[in-house]
């Protein structure tokens, strides 16, 4: 690595900090005016409101990053080779037999690494903290009461509910559908309260406590694997795969999911969004193709005009990410709704892109 070299990739890596916080500090500042009262309801302390900004934030802000991060390593780029140009800098590179494309060798490392830190992100961050990013943000300690959505496990147990509590994981009121011994017959149980036993607390754990049922008894109940009798209107229903928190989950629940859990997910989920999880793997497969496509078309537009000014430059790069995200999200919709094929929804951008980004960077100057 030259001195040239080094000296790009720690402009690159300048330029990308400061997009980054400057649009997530946008991000926050308008999104923190908008929902500022929600911070300070309940006759909250000044205190106590600045510490539920500041946690909101702070597990809000992997997110952003996450929805921001190819944007931000296209605009990282640009700014770092318009400056270059401004400043006159290529020109003597160029003079002295340096090909352009040997010139954008340490940004498109820089590029790659940051695409990678994304990835990781992606991966690694966003599913530890699913379950904070869910809550709102007038209760990040999950102390009020939640809406409770149906649930189909793997084991064939169908359970659903209508308010669910997180200070004592009960769900009320809770019915289940379970199949019995055979799997040609089904029976219901009723109760006003259930309480999740997490796994590992003993024999009756990894599922549903439930008392004062309806009915109470079942006779001939013949699969203890699944529910087990523990008295007159006391039941224990085991569950694999439906938890508390999976009860307690929005519509898009998936979306801060690791790719490998979409991925077991499409092999054991019941079908209900078989679409939308096949189309969201195989755009997990191709973020990282995207990104760098995006990223060589950023520097193809900044390098094409030498003499235009940075912030136009800058310009058409918001636009070019302005089309990015169009596309992708209609073909995440028309995959989503079936329209178009998972695998096709997910590469057609690529199919799109990828001989743009070629005939932009074979134009540029040498």
């Amino acid at each position: 690595m030259t001195t040239i070299d080094r000296m790009l990739l720690w402009s690159y890596i300048r330029s990308f900090i400061t997009c980054a916080i400057s649009l997530l500090t946008l991000y926050i500042i308008i999104d923190l005016f908008t929902n500022l009262d929600d911070f300070f309801s309940d006759g909250r302390s000044v205190w106590a409101g600045l510490t539920a900004i500041g946690r909101y934030y702070l597990y809000r802000s992997a997110q952003i990053m996450d929805r921001l991060n190819e944007p931000i390593v296209l605009l990282a780029g640009a700014f770092t080779i318009a400056w270059v140009q401004r400043h006159n800098e290529l020109v003597p590179l160029l003079a002295g037999g340096v090909p352009t494309r040997r010139i954008l060798r340490p940004v498109i490392f820089g590029s790659i690494v940051f695409l990678v830190l994304g990835l990781a992100n992606q991966e690694l961050v966003i599913p530890r903290i699913a379950h904070m990013l869910t809550r709102q943000r007038d209760d990040m300690d999950g102390e009020r009461d939640a809406a409770a959505q149906a649930a189909y496990d793997s084991t064939g147990v169908h359970v659903e509910g209508q308010i669910a509590r997180r200070t004592n994981l009960t769900v009320r009121p809770f019915h289940c559908t379970i199949p019995d011994g055979q799997e040609n017959g089904l029976i219901h149980l009723s109760s006003p309260e259930a309480r999740y036993v997490p796994p590992g607390e003993g024999p009756l754990s990894g599922g549903w406590l439930l008392r004062d049922t309806t009915p109470a008894v079942v006779p001939d109940w013949d699969n203890p694997k699944l529910a087990r009798k523990l008295a007159p209107g006391q039941w224990f229903i085991y569950t694999k795969d439906v938890d508390f928190e999976t009860m307690c989950r929005n519509g898009a629940w998936y979306m801060l999911h690791s790719t490998w859990q979409i991925y077991s997910l499409l092999h054991h989920g019941n079908g209900r969004r078989l679409a939308p999880l096949a189309v969201l793997f195989h755009m997990r497969l191709t973020r990282p193709v995207m990104g760098i496509l995006l990223s060589l078309m950023g520097l193809a537009i900044i390098l094409r005009d030498p003499h235009r000014h940075v912030f136009v430059s800058a310009g058409w790069c918001l636009v070019l990410c302005g089309v990015y995200y169009g596309l992708t999200m209609a073909c995440k919709f028309l995959g989503d709704h079936e329209v178009l094929s998972p695998i096709w929804a997910a590469w057609l951008p690529v199919l799109v892109f990828t001989p743009s980004a070629v005939v932009m960077m074979d134009a540029i100057y040498t």
